[in-house]
């Protein structure tokens, strides 16, 4: 069954103040400037194409195509010679009109109050609802990550663009916003204008204490493998609806960043898991995926398209890679159970005989270890002398390089997720919530869930992300 869109938590702000009011603006010292855009027509060159270098970036040909000017969204761009709007003006018909594009743009400060609430520490949102369409720039900023919707970039025809401005609110800290506006339909231009239906701030209260559990997104089928992105958002995959998720944590905003995750084939009902598992960055950012369906490791390249890494072993297919971590060098470590094949480890087309620990370097793929039976979870010691692989019931260390195993840790618990703190202390997903254990494997504390933890994550200050059955959950931890 493909559930239904997730239901994200936590929703209501502790405060809100209205942007598009006399008495919100000047809260937090809004002043609106406006300008209209236009399309001008300008000097270019066509695509490298087959044979060049990078085929996707420009080449040397000249042509001519169009731009939007001006370019308004840099945090010191002079607008002091626009139109200065008061807070209602916003909801002008403003722009030319049919294929028509304006730019708004204002400073806003944190105060020292917003109501009842002390800000500081707070998470803090804009929202904008433009008619029809919007782009966000917030300090002269606009991050181009594969997949965002609903943020920074155009969320659909007169859908709300959400953008976190801080999740550490300080009083006297100033935020540059510039919104573009854009008519539309584009492909069928209507006989409108462009007017900014809302524009807000939410103020969502500071963050939990240390060590609470907190369920921040519900809905989902055995979400799985998630990474924290640079760009301050959580993906995580779903292997048995073959999607990647990406969550917008505090206040929260859930949206498909890559259908198709894991496979795409004529066959795939035969499939209980096809899509995506475990996910990295790789050291230069770039995300990195294990595929159950299509049986191999890929990564996604700053243009969107894919490069395997990883899909043959001596020869023969991969099973179904499963999770995977980077070394600082870029080396990178991946386990392979036969978990996303059809028949598990009795399918036909399987075609290595044993569930293997793998390393890739240097574009080589080379064997860490053939001697655990189900490897699932795996991370990397601080010092990175050594892997630490969940295996059925059992955690084991692995040297490296020489792959001699050690069992750290043994239970009557199955083994999903692990990661590691600084300390060097291990946490890893059982049935019961999240263990942590020592570096030793000696028993610290055990961090109860209301559903089975799978896989975990760190993100930023010192949260600890968790996917539990149908549902993220963030545990305030120090790592």
């Amino acid at each position: 069954m493909i559930p239904g869109p997730p239901e994200v938590l936590p929703g209501r702000p502790e405060a809100v103040v209205d942007l598009q009011t006399e008495e919100g603006a000047a809260l937090v010292g809004a002043r609106w400037r406006y300008a209209d855009a236009r399309v001008e027509e300008v000097d270019f060159v066509a695509l490298a194409g087959p044979g060049a270098a990078d085929p996707l970036a420009p080449g040397d040909v000249p042509n001519r195509t169009y731009d939007v000017v001006p370019h308004a969204e840099a945090a010191d761009y002079d607008d002091s010679g626009w139109d200065v709007l008061a807070p209602g003006e916003t909801m002008n018909r403003l722009a030319n009109g049919r294929v028509c594009f304006n730019w708004y743009r204002t400073r806003v400060t944190i105060p020292e109050r917003v109501g009842d609430l002390d800000p500081t520490g707070a998470t803090v949102v804009f929202e904008v609802v433009v008619d029809d369409y919007a782009e966000v720039w917030v300090n002269g900023e606009l991050p181009l990550a594969l997949g965002l919707t609903g943020g920074q970039v155009a969320a659909g025809f007169n859908a709300p663009n959400r953008v976190v401005l801080t999740r550490d609110a300080r009083p006297g800290e100033t935020f540059v916003i510039a919104v573009f506006g854009i008519n539309g339909p584009i492909s069928a231009s209507p006989r409108n204008y462009i007017w900014m239906r809302s524009a807000t701030l939410d103020f969502h209260r500071a963050a939990a204490p240390n060590g609470r559990v907190e369920r921040v997104a519900r809905g989902f089928e055995s979400a799985e493998g998630p990474v924290w992105t640079r760009d301050g958002a959580l993906l995580f995959s779903a292997p048995s609806t073959n999607t990647i998720y990406r969550l917008q944590p505090s206040p929260g905003a859930v949206t498909v960043f890559r259908p198709k995750s894991g496979y795409s084939g004529v066959d795939i009902g035969r499939y209980p898991r096809p899509g995506s598992n475990g996910l990295a960055l790789s050291p230069e950012g770039l995300l990195t995926i294990c595929e159950h369906g299509n049986r191999r490791v890929v990564r996604v390249n700053p243009h969107g398209d894919v490069s395997v890494i990883a899909d043959r072993y001596g020869g023969r297919r991969l099973n179904s890679p499963h999770d995977l971590v980077y070394a600082s060098d870029g080396t990178l470590y991946f386990t392979d159970p036969p978990l996303g094949l059809p028949g598990g480890a009795g399918d036909p087309a399987r075609e290595l005989p044993f569930s293997g620990v793998f390393a890739v370097r240097g574009g080589s793929i080379g064997l860490v270890s053939d001697r655990l039976e189900a490897p699932h979870g795996i991370a990397l010691s601080p010092d990175e002398r050594f892997l630490y692989v969940g295996d059925g019931a059992t955690i084991v260390r692995v040297e490296l390089p020489g792959g001699a195993v050690e069992v750290l840790h043994s239970g009557p618990e199955t083994v999903e997720g692990i990661e590691v703190d600084r300390a060097g202390n291990l946490y890893a997903c059982v049935p019961g919530g999240v263990r942590v254990l020592g570096p030793r494997g000696e028993p610290i504390e055990l961090i109860e869930l209301p559903e089975p933890a799978q896989d975990l994550a760190w993100g930023e200050a010192g949260d600890l992300y968790v996917t539990a059955g149908t549902s993220i959950y963030r545990v305030r931890r120090t790592p």
